[in-house]
């Protein structure tokens, strides 16, 4: 499946003081683009165009709010003074789980303070992501998620408790990540032809685990399913690491999984790759096909993940966190990190950019689920 392109586009917002806050608070109000080329305008409580005389057309009030500190920018500039939390929806010790632990490093000590990492798994990374639209948008609390929390979870879920594209404030996209096809270690496959052979001759289908309910894992072993006619009985966990635990003790034979948490395993014999699911092998792993050239030539599947804030977070901490995580990202030292555990490198948009990617990946990834017969299961 190819890996289509991503649209983009720019969003323009205005913060403005809430009378019913406290000075410090603000909300977002549109800038709506005029007709033939006339410029922008903000709207009023009313949803009118503000005359231009100011906010609400009230020149005195004007002049008395032009003396005001502005309150929104200067806790931009003095942010953070204080710890800043990234949740991370999936179970620790997983391959996000270590990749957001190592990003929090990096901020502590390039902004001096303390960036912990907060893991809020379940129901297929719906819980830590709705709790994040919920937390307050100044800043400190962030998450790290992946396609699923963004873009699958809208096709595949029956329910959803929040909007990713009007819910969350996009920072970086800052990475993508393939997975690995692995079996038990006693399972008697060493490819994907043996792979497909071994389940079409079980007496019943066998059992596969993924990290939750419409993860890219879930979604990468329906998708291969739907490609090789091959039937498996899914069961989820709430993260690669219980996932990973069961492999390695027998209970499910196979399953897909990032490389980060794979890798030891692997090199200790205790688990065996089979295929990526990537177009490109992975450089850690050279030896290792891909399942498109395995025989599958149109199976392609990575996850993306993002960085994102609760909507309605300054745009002054937003860009500053863009900033520094790209900085952070640049570095040799995180690099190399990316090319020992596979991690693919991305170019991010500016946040501003992002907002319009994932609604472009609700759609592309809507067709995925659809296709693999996911629709509205969970």
């Amino acid at each position: 499946m190819s890996h289509l392109l991503r649209a983009c586009g720019t969003y323009g917002w205005v913060p403005l003081e809430s009378r019913n806050r406290r000075r410090s608070e603000a909300f977002l109000r549109p800038l709506v683009r005029l007709p033939g080329g006339l410029g922008s305008a903000r709207l009023n409580q009313n949803g009118h165009k503000a005359p231009s005389g100011g906010r609400d057309g009230n020149p005195i009030q004007d002049a008395g709010c032009a003396g005001r500190p502005d309150h929104r920018a200067a806790a931009a500039q003095d942010y953070p003074n204080r710890p800043v939390t990234i949740v991370v929806p999936y179970a620790a010790g997983g391959g996000l789980d270590v990749f957001a632990r190592q990003l929090a490093q990096k901020l502590t000590e390039r902004l001096g303070q303390t960036f912990v990492v907060e893991n809020r798994p379940g129901s297929g990374t719906v819980i830590g992501s709705h709790y994040v639209t919920k937390a307050a948008p100044d800043g400190y609390t962030l998450m790290l998620g992946t396609s699923s929390s963004f873009a699958i979870n809208v096709t595949l879920r029956k329910n959803m408790p929040y909007d990713p594209a009007k819910d969350f404030a996009p920072i970086i996209h800052v990475s993508d990540a393939p997975f690995l096809l692995l079996v038990n270690s006693q399972v008697p496959v060493r490819s994907v032809a043996e792979w497909i052979n071994y389940v079409k001759a079980q007496p019943k289908p066998p059992s596969y685990a993924s990290a939750g309910p419409g993860s890219p894992q879930h979604l990468s072993m329906e998708l291969l399913k739907s490609l090789t006619g091959t039937k498996l009985t899914h069961v989820p966990y709430k993260g690669d690491a219980p996932a990973l635990n069961d492999l390695l003790a027998g209970h499910i034979p196979t399953q897909f999984a990032q490389p980060t948490p794979v890798l030891p395993l692997l090199h200790a014999g205790k688990v065996r790759a089979l295929a990526v699911s990537s177009t490109k092998r992975l450089p850690p792993l050279p030896d290792i096909a891909t399942i498109a050239e395995s025989g599958v030539p149109e199976f392609d599947f990575v996850s993306w993940q993002m960085i994102v804030a609760p909507a309605a977070t300054p745009k002054n901490i937003i860009n500053k966190l863009h900033r520094e995580f790209k900085a952070i990202l640049a570095t040799p030292e995180m690099k190399e990190e990316f090319a020992k555990t596979g991690r693919i490198e991305v170019d991010s948009p500016p946040p501003e950019k992002l907002q319009e990617f994932m609604r472009a990946e609700i759609v592309r990834l809507g067709k995925v689920v659809d296709a693999a017969g996911l629709a509205r299961s969970q």
